[in-house]
């Protein structure tokens, strides 16, 4: 209980400053319970004037920009969770990008010197002023001398000092927050508020380690090797540990600079065609995506190369769930919505007790309308959006990896769109979608399938004397046990008894605590 309080103190300086920044404006109290209307409607007393001025995203960001890194990191996790926080909440939610100052250079230079041994001058000719800041890391120019002598210019990566701490205290917080949601909020049970702060936690903590993101850029460098016009910056792994990442810097224009992108002569059209294609390329070809693309992580070099950066959140499919995809994409294009059904069931996505052809009939109203419009007017990331919406009616669970990929799937088409308003995105996703289909779910597949299946069932029939002679050791055993009864060897039984007696030192601990907080409540009613 007493360790609940500051985790509770901070709760409510964090609604406090949601409050005043007008974030519960945007609530639509209509829908809403009497109590949550009410408390809503106490919060809004606080509200700033002329809060009502500001849009959603404004007040979402300012709101989390001043509870820090740990809030603005939910916010944008939050984003990937529509069944959570609401259709709306997650569309704002997902414009929000950081907006956090730079931290003082000589604290990364400390940082660097900390991590890599030395001096920054043993590993750096040149250290230069910040040119990126965001909420768990900032970005510094340098230069070193390679193994031929030569100056290289690279993009040096640093974590913000004490970011660790800070999520860390931040964290209590939110699985308090977790706990009382699901203890007082039944509906809110079948959402997994632990679970959810649990995922949330292992995302961050792979984040804030820089050898993870490091990883994914040589990941992904090798995966898309052969890939024409496509590339992510290559680690300088000498120069690499835990808070600090060095890699190739990118000469390139942003994306979100689009006049820029056309002054320097890129076929806009061609270039929103390959941030479509190496998405669904990453996800379905090798189910390892960039999960973060938006326009200012992708930048344009000028021989019309595509870098994508900072890759600190990544998203995977297993090959089931590449072929969910591949196969309702597919099934979508030739209107065989009773086959997008079935594989909904198939992947176990939908229980088994629904109607699969209910089901087929709830699919083709998302389907049909799509059909007979020009294609530059269907979204492939609002039919997933539509998809995933009418599953909720057909209790289909939450699958976290299919919910990052729409996510992701609606990041990449707006910066495709912004490039070319009339991307044609049927045409330009079906040779990924169509060549993974025909080499996966083809004549091919299946025999990869069976060699699959030959390679299993040989690697079982090697193990059957190791798996025969464990299930005989452990039929003894049991035979012991019927016989003689269960018995403990003698440690086990001495630290069973530890056990025991620091259980009853603990829970005499707490009783005198409960009966000297009782004391001073007594007191204080009645004095």
């Amino acid at each position: 209980m007493i360790a609940n309080i500051v985790p509770f103190m901070r709760l409510v300086f964090a609604g406090y400053v949601m409050a005043r920044e007008g974030v519960f404006g945007l609530a639509s109290l209509p829908e809403l319970p009497p109590g949550p209307r009410l408390a809503i409607g106490m919060a809004r007393m606080v509200e700033r004037r002329g809060i009502e001025k500001k849009d959603a995203a404004a007040r979402l960001t300012d709101a989390l920009n001043r509870l820090g890194p740990s809030y603005i990191k939910l916010g944008q996790f939050l984003a990937t969770r529509p069944d959570v926080v609401g259709k709306e909440a997650a569309k704002e939610l997902s414009a929000l990008q950081d907006n956090v100052p730079p931290f003082a250079t000589e604290y990364a230079r400390k940082t660097v010197e900390e991590q890599l041994g030395k001096t920054v001058e043993d590993h750096f000719e040149e250290f230069g002023e910040p040119v990126a800041a965001a909420s768990i890391a900032q970005v510094h120019p340098a230069f070193f001398r390679n193994r031929d002598g030569e100056l290289q210019k690279v993009a040096v990566k640093v974590l913000r000092p004490g970011v660790e701490r800070g999520f860390k205290r931040d964290l209590k917080s939110f699985y308090l927050a977790a706990r009382m949601a699901e203890r007082f909020s039944p509906a809110s049970r079948r959402l997994r508020p632990l679970a959810m702060v649990e995922t949330y936690e292992r995302a961050v903590a792979l984040e804030m380690d820089l050898r993870m993101e490091a990883a994914a850029l040589s990941e992904m460098g090798e995966n898309s090797r052969e890939d024409k016009g496509f590339r992510v910056p290559a680690v300088e792994w000498t120069r690499t540990s835990r808070s600090v990442l060095c890699m190739d810097w990118i000469d390139g224009v942003k994306l979100s600079n689009v006049e820029g992108i056309a002054e320097a002569g890129h076929d806009l059209a061609e270039l929103g065609n390959r941030v479509i294609q190496s998405f669904l390329r990453h996800a379905v070809r090798d189910g390892f995506f960039h999960a973060d693309m938006h326009q200012g992580n992708l930048f344009v070099e000028p021989d019309g190369t595509l870098v994508a950066v900072d890759l600190g959140i990544t998203g995977r499919l297993g090959l089931a769930e590449r072929r969910f995809l591949a196969e309702i994409l597919y099934g979508f294009i030739t209107r065989n919505y009773l086959r997008v059904a079935e594989v909904h069931f198939e992947a176990g996505y939908v229980p088994a007790d629904q109607d699969v052809d209910v089901f087929a009939q709830a699919i083709r109203a998302i389907g049909e309308p799509i059909h007979g419009h020009d294609a530059s007017e269907i979204s492939m990331a609002r039919l997933l959006t539509q998809l995933f919406e009418v599953t909720e009616m057909f209790n289909m669970h939450t699958q976290p990896q299919l919910i990052l990929l729409q996510k992701n799937m609606v990041l990449a088409e707006g910066v495709a769109r912004s490039l070319n308003p009339h991307l044609d995105m049927w045409n330009t996703a079906d040779p990924v979608v169509t060549s993974w289909i025909q080499r996966n779910l083809g004549p091919m597949g299946r025999i990869s399938d069976l060699a699959t299946g030959v390679t299993v069932l040989g690697r079982l029939a090697s193990d059957l004397p190791i798996i025969a002679d464990r299930a005989s050791k452990f039929s003894n055993q049991l035979e012991l046990m019927a016989n003689n009864g269960l018995r403990f060897d003698e440690a086990t039984a001495d630290a069973i008894g530890k056990a025991e007696a620091k259980h009853s030192r603990s829970g005499r601990v707490a009783l005198w605590v409960i009966a000297i907080a009782l004391s001073v409540i007594a007191f204080g009613t009645y004095f």
